[in-house]
């Protein structure tokens, strides 16, 4: 099999095809991954934020759209177990970030953490660009490649953008999630977004604001059906309680 990376954009079948559309955003990540291993303090927190925008929607339309289709694609049990391993994956850099999002941490305690999540991202893009996708090419046509490739779009622009590590990685549990996740999670990244222009007294109410939508999202992540779906080996308490 030829990895994805070594590919042209007509031989992954086009601007549309899921395969250059997951290429696309690798290369946006290992951009944003060499910035953060030279990043600290300030600039790091900014870059890690660039990274969860990109990450978190992007991981969300594969579990809700690719991997599925690749479960159904693959023979025997080929498919569950290739997703598998990159389900387990993306809970890893939920837990990563979510530990990243906590004041408890030192400067000196963030930085082994940051080298695992860069670890874990660069493990599950080689995953996918040489084992899972090019699997997935060599069994179907152009035509399917650029369903797959609009379809996780859609998914993705309209997809939650913060760690959720309870919420399963398979449907219904995450289909079920997407729509409440989504509206919070992009309200909060308005309301950030607002407090880092605001002057203080304005800043301080956007980010109370946020911190109750984070509140919010805690309580809609643990409802039971949201779990629906999921490999018990992605199961997971929710590590913020």
């Amino acid at each position: 099999m030829t990895s994805i990376a070594n590919q042209t954009v007509a031989e992954l079948g086009g601007e549309w095809s899921i395969l250059h559309r997951q290429r696309r955003d690798h290369i946006r990540l290992d951009e944003l991954l060499h910035r953060l291993e030279a990043a600290e303090g300030t600039e790091q927190r900014t870059v890690l934020r660039e990274i969860n925008r990109l990450v978190f929607p992007h991981a969300f339309a594969e579990e809700s759209v690719l991997w599925p289709a690749l479960r159904r694609i693959l023979p025997g049990d080929e498919g569950e177990r290739l997703t598998l391993q990159v389900e387990q994956e993306h809970q890893e850099v939920n837990h990563l970030v979510v530990r990243l999002d906590s004041e408890e941490l030192t400067e000196a305690e963030r930085r082994p953490v940051v080298e695992r999540l860069i670890e874990v991202l660069r493990e599950d893009v080689r995953d996918e660009e040489d084992e899972l996708l090019p699997r997935l090419q060599q069994l179907v046509g152009v035509q399917q490649l650029r369903a797959l490739g609009l379809a996780w779009e859609a998914v993705r622009r309209t997809a939650p953008t913060r760690p959720h590590p309870t919420v399963a990685r398979r449907p219904p549990g995450n289909a079920l999630a997407g729509l409440p996740l989504t509206v919070v999670d992009r309200t909060r990244d308005a309301l950030d977004q607002g407090a880092e222009r605001a002057a203080a007294p304005t800043a301080e109410r956007l980010r109370r604001a946020s911190q109750a939508l984070a509140d919010v999202a805690g309580r809609v992540e643990r409802v039971g059906v949201l779990r629906v779906g999921e490999d018990p080996s992605t199961h997971v308490e929710d590590p913020r309680a």
